[in-house]
């Protein structure tokens, strides 16, 4: 069979325009779609990128959280707690009577505790005058005091030697959280 020279023009002619057809509708469809193809892969990989490391870094973050709860338990053993701001002042001066006691320790006299409250949180301060004959004693009433649960903190210390006695005095403070403590006054209304 053999074509005209005018039906291989049309062929050529039909050939031409599915060549353009195919530059200008084809070929941007498909660039498109392999574009957008590398685009999700992209994506995918940031993904999983992302991931890897958000796994990685949980490890650490279970282990600061882990930290932090012992941390978080450790000091709240630290502080005292009460119903009344009363009662944890008597719960800090017995404390503090019975390290005394404990460390061979005579109580000479104590002051009435203060407290100063601010924000969520309430410290009291209690004086204490004392008398010994050993300082040995004191050595171990001040390790007593760093070692105590509830924690008391020296905030002030001072001993003197007369012939055979030491005496001296001692502020210590406690902290408790002052939210829903009630003061004195209100729980006796």
């Amino acid at each position: 069979m053999q074509f005209s020279q005018r039906e291989m023009n049309l062929v050529y002619a039909a050939l031409i325009v599915t060549v353009v057809f195919a530059a200008t509708k084809v070929v941007p469809a498909v660039q498109s779609i392999y574009l957008d193809r590398q685009s999700n892969i992209e994506q995918v990989l940031l993904s999983v990128e992302r991931e890897r490391i958000l796994f990685e870094n949980s490890v650490t973050w279970r282990e600061r959280r882990i930290d932090v709860e012992e941390r978080a338990a450790q000091l709240e053993q630290q502080i005292f707690a009460g119903d009344t701001i009363p009662l944890v002042e008597a719960e800090l001066q017995s404390l503090l009577s019975r390290y005394a006691r404990e460390s061979s320790i005579i109580v000479g006299s104590t002051r009435l505790a203060e407290r100063l409250e601010t924000d969520d949180w309430l410290m009291i301060s209690q004086e204490m005058s004392f008398r010994t004959d050993n300082a040995d004693n004191t050595v171990g009433f001040l390790e007593r005091l760093s070692s105590s649960v509830p924690r008391l903190f020296v905030k002030d210390f001072s001993i003197n030697r007369t012939r055979s006695q030491y005496t001296g005095d001692i502020i210590v403070v406690g902290f408790a959280r002052s939210e829903g403590l009630v003061t004195g006054e209100e729980s006796r209304r």
